[in-house]
């Protein structure tokens, strides 16, 4: 497949689950937030707690190929990432942090809160 279309197929997964996330009541900051580091697909606020979320959209793996796909080193350059979001945005520093993946796949989505931690 042309990466044209894996990106299409990225960004619209990406559309999904920010839709997804506000259904459940968290507010979007940001989405495809890029520093340094790297990028985080969506940065949302769920109550008092800040949410970097990566979303992979795939049609033919299912979730037991998150573990490969959101490897040591990308989970480094999200964390790294967060952090720098946090610098620029002081105002949320004292919020509590949380790492969540969102599968979107045919048959639907799958979220997983506090998918990863800082000490990963």
């Amino acid at each position: 497949m042309p990466k044209t279309d894996n990106s299409q197929k990225g960004r619209a997964g990406e559309a999904a689950a920010a839709f997804l996330l506000e259904e459940k009541g968290m507010k979007i900051l940001a989405k495809n937030f890029r520093s340094p580091a790297g990028e985080v697909d969506i940065i949302a606020q769920d109550g008092e707690v800040i949410v970097f979320i990566e979303v992979k959209a795939w049609s033919y793996y299912g979730i037991e190929a998150l573990e490969y796909a959101i490897n040591e080193k990308k989970r480094r350059k999200i964390i790294e990432t967060s952090k720098f979001f946090l610098s620029l945005h002081r105002k949320y520093r004292y919020m509590a942090v949380r790492y969540d993946v969102i599968l979107v796949s045919p048959s639907g989505f799958t979220h997983l809160a506090s998918a990863f931690a800082e000490g990963v």
